[in-house]
């Protein structure tokens, strides 16, 4: 039996669900109707043809990845398997310890102006020296 010829371009939201973006093949058509996915810059349909060399944007809760397409998936592959497909050149993900805002103590009254500043430093990404 001849093996299957390898496509030449697959659709965008079977593609995410293929590298692991995306959990079901729903939720990253969901994404892409959501506008939280685009394919070379526009935004995406999940219906879209990716091919390699296409970079994908997608927004995901705290971060935003931006993969290159460098292989075409059809079907689900463990992780170590869907790597391979695409380059990632996602910035830094921020800490989560910078995410969180500050507290105060309860019944310390309003932040003095060196309380403040001291707030707006512990909130800044990438810290200063």
């Amino acid at each position: 039996m001849p093996a299957a010829p390898s496509p030449t371009q697959v659709r965008l939201d079977s593609w995410l669900w293929g590298v692991r973006m995306y959990k079901t093949r729903s939720a990253a058509t969901a994404a892409c109707r959501a506008g939280h996915v685009r394919l070379n810059g526009q935004p995406a349909k999940a219906a879209q043809a990716v091919k390699p060399g296409d970079t994908i944007r997608v927004r995901q809760p705290g971060r935003e990845r931006i993969l290159e397409v460098t292989g075409l998936l059809t079907k689900r592959v463990g992780a170590a398997e869907a790597v391979r497909h695409y380059i990632d050149h996602s910035p830094e993900q921020v800490p989560r310890e910078f995410l969180a805002v500050p507290r105060r103590d309860r019944g310390t009254g309003r932040p003095t102006k060196r309380d403040r500043r001291q707030m707006d430093k512990l909130r800044e990404w990438p810290p200063r020296s």
